[in-house]
């Protein structure tokens, strides 16, 4: 479960420049439900996802994940709970390491251990009952190091590192934004049958329109830092891209969504 109640962020208070990212946005998930986020640039998407996995303090407001407020949690401490998939597939991963060691490093996180003991028989075959989820062929590349996947791989294999942990919370951040679009749409089909096998709550940011209906079960739009509009499970069945094109704010919004 997730709720977002009365954030509120503020950049640069009280010069000339001041800006108001979050405007008093509430927003809350049930467990295990899948919510997409839209909005044009600047709306408040990132610092919204900043401030629930606590990269970014809030001026007021709180933020509750599975019943526990973590408000005050710093970043770290709130991994315990939620876990992130950036746009850039290079971010969540260490390149020079093997998949395995990466999954191992993703499942130890915050322990002090050595990796290449740990890689256990008992590991190996649990890495690639996961990875066997994405239908990449990646449980079969245990000792490839991971400079040797491609975006699409790589990313997927990020994917599989977040949910590693069973977290209560997964962030998507437009983990599909810096692919081509073949390989936009495995990687959400993996993210698809992720979310499904560990029947995850998941808060997605997304520019593209076409999965913002096909995937998840309610669409939040944001406007200058607050929720302009929910779309619930019934109404989201019959949507199409033109009716949620409507509703962004600037002409110059649509014309870029509807290209």
């Amino acid at each position: 479960m997730l709720e977002v109640s009365n954030a509120r962020k503020v950049f640069y208070r009280g010069k000339p420049d001041e800006k108001v990212a979050l405007n008093d946005l509430s927003l809350r998930l049930a467990t295990g439900e899948f919510g997409i986020i839209i909005g044009s640039n600047g709306a408040g998407k990132s610092t919204m996802l900043n401030a629930i996995s606590g990269a970014l303090p809030l001026d007021s407001g709180s933020v509750v994940v599975g019943n526990e407020d973590v408000t005050a949690l710093p970043v770290h401490e709130r991994a315990a709970h939620i876990t992130r998939v950036f746009q850039d597939p290079m971010k969540g991963t260490a390149a020079s390491m093997s998949i395995a060691e990466n999954m191992l490093l993703a499942e130890l996180r915050g322990q002090k251990r050595t990796l290449r003991p740990g890689l256990t028989a008992a590991r190996r075959d649990l890495y690639r009952e996961r990875l066997s989820v994405l239908g990449l062929g990646l449980e079969d590349r245990l000792d490839a190091r991971v400079d040797l996947l491609s975006g699409g791989q790589r990313q997927s294999l990020s994917l599989v590192m977040a949910v590693s942990t069973s977290p209560q919370l997964l962030l998507l951040d437009e983990h599909t934004a810096a692919l081509d679009p073949r390989t936009a749409d495995i990687v959400m089909a993996a993210t698809v049958r992720a979310v499904e096998k560990f029947r995850l709550t998941v808060l997605m940011v997304t520019h593209n329109m076409q999965h913002a209906i096909d995937f998840g079960h309610r669409v939040f739009m944001l406007d200058a830092g607050r929720v302009k509009l929910e779309i619930g499970p019934e109404e989201k069945r019959g949507l199409t891209v033109p009716d949620l094109i409507s509703h962004f704010s600037t002409k110059a919004d649509r014309m870029l969504l509807a290209s």
